[in-house]
């Protein structure tokens, strides 16, 4: 993939996930998606990441930094994400400005991985 291609793939997700579009964020998945949260909790299915956040959190905003793309060597492409977050838990505390990184990997045009990592207490 060449010019950011994998980078839009990332943010088109991203945005398509922000607006709760489940639908139009499942078309950036490959097959075998997997994504692992903080803590190690893995899903496969949107709806249930979905599920799981909505016991921690009433809403969560992404505010994006930058985007970092690594060429490997399979054809497949590592896009890094980096920014902060906003948002509030489930029991209304607020915060703001927590940084996050979201590793992607992006093979022909389609997500197969996505690793979180942000500074949120558990």
């Amino acid at each position: 993939m060449k010019d950011h291609a994998a980078s839009r793939v990332v943010r088109d997700y991203l945005d398509a996930w922000a607006e709760r579009d489940l639908e139009a964020a499942q078309r950036h998945l490959g097959e075998g998606f997997v994504m692992t949260y903080p803590g190690g909790a893995s899903f496969s299915r949107l709806a249930d990441l979905v599920a799981h956040l909505a016991q921690r959190y009433r809403g969560v905003r992404k505010r994006f930094e930058r985007f970092d793309e690594v060429p490997a060597e399979d054809g497949t492409v590592i896009v890094y994400c980096f920014g902060t977050l906003d948002g509030d838990f489930a029991d209304g505390r607020h915060f703001e400005g927590v940084r996050f990184i979201d590793r992607f990997t992006v093979r022909d045009g389609r997500l197969v991985d996505h690793r979180v990592w942000n500074d949120l207490p558990r």
